[in-house]
């Protein structure tokens, strides 16, 4: 479904992505507009499927999850049974946080997010046990310098 945003919905997104628990009232007046106007433009931006969900965003340090690995994968097989295979057996790990495929010479990424290093070779090994792969490389980031989830809206 397509939606037209005017600067008032855009404002009211930007708001909700920064934080999504604000009340009505604050968001309207933040937005510029009064409560009833608001609240039908929230109502509406996630009928449209604009706002997908609302959630809490973890610290990951204090959850004991510092360590963030970009998984890349190639495979020689890029037939639909082994894609849906392979997707159902990724989506499935809780580790992986994101999941794209991909043009150039990785086929695959995968954001994952572990304890330590112990905890990403439990994790590997339940990987490549999944569905047969050409090549797995692993990459720890050292520091993470920027996370948003924010759109540039």
């Amino acid at each position: 479904m397509s939606v037209v945003l005017d600067q008032t919905d855009r404002r009211i997104l930007r708001e909700l992505q920064h934080d999504a628990t604000l009340p009505v009232a604050q968001l309207a007046e933040r937005a510029f507009v009064s409560q009833t106007p608001c609240w039908k433009r929230v109502k509406r931006l996630t009928e449209a499927g604009v706002i997908e969900k609302r959630v809490a965003i973890l610290n990951r340090d204090a959850l004991e999850l510092g360590l963030v690995v970009f998984v890349g994968v190639r495979t020689n097989r890029h037939d639909e049974e082994w894609l849906s295979t392979f997707a159902k057996a990724a989506a499935a790990l809780p580790e992986v946080v994101e999941f794209y495929r991909m043009s150039g010479e990785t086929d695959y990424l995968l954001k994952v997010v572990v304890k330590d290093i112990a905890a990403y070779d439990a994790f590997y090994k339940r990987l490549i046990a999944a569905v047969p792969l050409q090549d797995v490389s692993s990459s720890f980031a050292m520091e993470q310098i920027k996370f948003t989830t924010a759109l540039p809206i």
